[in-house]
């Protein structure tokens, strides 16, 4: 099986994660020229939004990046006719079934990497001819499934006969050695990138996920089949408290309406959404996101090398 490096033409086997209204054109063209396959993320924006991000990452860098499609979406359609016209190199997709746009984007030799978090989604999607999967445990930050990444990576696996990208709960060599010994051929990040001096959030943001403990985060949305890690600040003790209460759709979005946005750029980390990984209480300082990428690479083979000897 090639490695993840090898199938993206990238430095390390590493995929920096499609985060909305954090992931953009800027932000992937950083993580490109450090060594990973930066990804623009395209949730809540439209197909004219996301030709000027792409437009601002090719300015920005010749390294191959990637557009990440949320197939919910309403200008789903749109945005991958926009990725065919700019010529984007590699698609990931998550909360749908891309199978309508596959054909065309395999004509156009675009990679496509599906974000599956069952192994049964997994099956259904091998069927359209992608390139690989991204199976993501529920510890990651943002739109979740319920499985962890310890027993979801390997399911997907053996259920599928192309490579298999780990995500959720992956911040240093420790986590990128054991999605390698469960058969990954590299991982997703997306929580430790948060701590990165390039990424465009506040800096409030940022000292939200250094300050975070492993039990500072929590999952909301799940009465209403949308469950999202964020951190616990009023806003998601208050939306908790209406789902306990059976309150409706309509009430609970009064609460989240915006909240992203808040956080990501006014720095609201009390009522915006605060989304981050269970994986924040292992980040300690601000990085350059290639030291991150180089510590992740070095510190898992050192950690494989490690175990090999120990249990040889």
């Amino acid at each position: 099986m090639k490695k993840l490096n090898e199938i993206l033409g990238t430095e390390f086997p590493i995929i920096q994660g499609g985060m909305a209204n954090i992931a953009t054109g800027e932000f992937a063209a950083a993580c490109s020229n450090a060594g990973a396959l930066g990804m623009i993320a395209t949730g809540g924006w439209d197909a004219d939004r996301l030709r000027r991000e792409i437009r601002r990452a090719k300015e920005r860098t010749s390294k191959p990046f990637g557009v990440n499609l949320m197939l919910m979406s309403p200008y789903a359609a749109d945005i991958a006719q926009v990725i065919l016209d700019e010529d984007v190199k590699v698609v990931t997709t998550g909360a749908g079934n891309p199978g309508q746009f596959i054909p065309a984007w395999k004509e156009a030799g675009i990679k496509v990497i599906p974000v599956v978090a069952a192994a049964v989604l997994a099956k259904r999607l091998a069927r359209y001819g992608v390139d690989a999967f991204i199976a993501e445990g529920t510890e990651s930050g943002g739109h979740v499934g319920e499985m962890t990444t310890m027993a979801l990576v390997p399911q997907v696996i053996d259920a599928v006969d192309v490579p298999v990208v780990a995500a959720g709960g992956v911040a240093d060599g420790r986590q990128m050695a054991a999605a390698l010994a469960l058969g990954a051929c590299g991982v997703q990040v997306g929580t430790c990138l948060l701590a990165s001096e390039e990424c465009p959030i506040h800096e409030n943001y940022k000292h939200a996920v250094l300050k975070a403990k492993d039990s500072d985060t929590t999952v909301t949305g799940r009465s209403i089949g949308g469950p999202v890690r964020v951190l616990k600040n009023k806003m998601a003790r208050e939306y908790l408290a209406l789902e306990k209460r059976g309150a409706t759709l309509e009430e609970l979005e009064t609460v989240t309406l915006g909240g992203l946005r808040r956080a990501v750029l006014e720095g609201d980390v009390e009522h915006g959404s605060v989304m981050m990984g269970q994986v924040a209480g292992l980040l300690r300082e601000i990085k350059p996101v290639r030291q991150i990428f180089e510590e992740l690479y070095a510190g898992g083979r050192a950690v494989l090398e490690q175990v090999e000897r120990e249990w040889r």
